[in-house]
């Protein structure tokens, strides 16, 4: 008998079954869906951390103050800011392993354009800000020295706050108010999305830290405080050397005493962000593992019904090796009803698994990523089953012998 006639004869005996053929397959659609299902949304939380991680630039650490012990109560963090940015040139001139370092403070305010106003951040930093986030000017140029030193009013702004503002138009050179201050827009930054937290990046406006300290904080000419120290560091060096000489010239240069805490903290966010990201990978693998629990039972599922498959048709197996059928054909029909069973089975599991990925993304609004490699895994594993399951009933048929098949009853 050649494989077309074992294929024919495997599908028309499970035509002449179909309840318990879908029955039999329950159990390697559910699994097939729910790792297709559990491979995309863990994908996709994977992606959007690696996202984030880009948003962020490469080997940055954010230096942050500490906190503020007030009669006797230790309050929350950056409570208390004593930087300044002079901190911020040390930290560039004495440690070489730096490629970049930008002060950084913010606030919240209105601004207004023509008829138009938006709620928005207030950042105050410098050039070297862009360099640091690995974020570039879509168009315009970036501040002036004398701008930077002067408090000139200048400012760039995000893609949230130009399409709020200006909706269509071009925001370069316009001009916006923001606490009654006059800011010419000299640069639209590129488009960033949410951070780690989900805020919006781009619903910001950046300027001059002077022109921050002065115009919008008036702190004054002499209060050089900020509060955010941004450092890239360059790329191939250690960043866990470099974040210790980081901290070690902070604590010099802010009088900690050798045996006292740090007043600050420095957080390496591509560590914290590749922590997360594998802690995404093991969470996909490990739901991934227990979806495909139910591919066993279905394979289980398999295997029973083809035991019952076999005892009932043991007389037919009988005439068929009468007539000429050796012990491999009967082996190839069984084993062929038990492969198209995982297959037509897998086959569903793909199709329902791409409709529940979908629904999740539109229901739940999770991001998800269907890949094809899941697919073919998930496929690919359900013919597995179906040959691990399915052999030792079609060795079993294959086993019998022509006159004890022919008398059972």
């Amino acid at each position: 008998m050649n494989t077309l006639t074992a294929i024919r004869s495997a599908w028309r005996s499970l035509r002449a079954n179909k309840l318990r053929s879908m029955l039999t397959m329950l159990g390697i659609i559910i699994g097939v869906a729910a790792v297709i299902t559990m491979i995309a949304v863990g994908g996709g939380a994977t992606q959007r951390v690696q996202e984030q991680m880009k948003s962020l630039g490469s080997n940055v650490m954010l230096v942050l103050p500490g906190s503020l012990s007030a009669a006797g109560v230790r309050q929350g963090a950056q409570t208390r800011s004593r930087f300044t940015e002079e901190d911020v040139q040390a930290i560039m001139a004495e440690i070489p392993e730096v490629q970049a370092a930008a002060p950084g403070s913010r606030t919240t305010a209105q601004a207004v354009a023509q008829n138009a106003n938006w709620n928005t951040t207030i950042f105050g930093t410098t050039n070297e800000y862009l360099d640091v986030r690995d974020w570039a000017l879509a168009s315009g140029r970036l501040f002036e020295p004398a701008e930077q030193s002067g408090s000139a009013k200048v400012a760039w702004i995000g893609q949230t706050v130009a399409r709020e503002l200006f909706g269509d138009q071009d925001p370069v050179d316009q001009v916006i108010r923001v606490r009654g201050v006059p800011f010419t827009i000299v640069g639209v930054l590129e488009r960033k999305g949410q951070n780690a937290s989900g805020q919006d990046q781009d619903d910001i406006v950046v300027m001059p830290m002077s022109t921050f300290r002065n115009r919008i904080w008036n702190a004054g000419g002499n209060v050089r405080r900020i509060w955010t120290i941004f450092v890239k560091v360059r790329e191939g060096q250690d960043m866990k050397a470099t974040e210790q000489s980081v901290r070690d010239l902070l604590r010099q240069r802010l009088r900690v005493s050798e045996e006292g805490d740090d007043t600050f903290s420095v957080n390496n966010l591509s560590e914290v962000l590749q922590a997360q990201e594998e802690a995404s990978r093991v969470m996909t693998w490990l739901l991934s593992a227990v979806a495909g629990v139910s591919l066993i039972v279905g394979g289980i599922g398999i295997m029973n019904i083809m035991l019952v498959s076999v005892t009932e048709r043991t007389r037919e197996i009988g005439l068929r090796m009468a007539v000429g059928a050796r012990g491999r054909d009967i082996l190839a029909q069984f084993l062929i009803e038990a492969v198209t069973l995982s297959l037509i089975g897998g086959a569903i599991g793909v199709v329902l698994g791409a409709a529940a990925t979908w629904a999740t993304a539109e229901v739940a609004g999770w991001e998800v990523s269907m890949s094809v490699q899941a697919v073919v895994l998930a496929a690919s594993f359900a013919a597995l089953v179906g040959v691990f399951f399915g052999y030792y009933p079609a060795r079993r048929a294959s086993g019998l012998l022509p006159i004890e098949a022919l008398r059972h009853e």
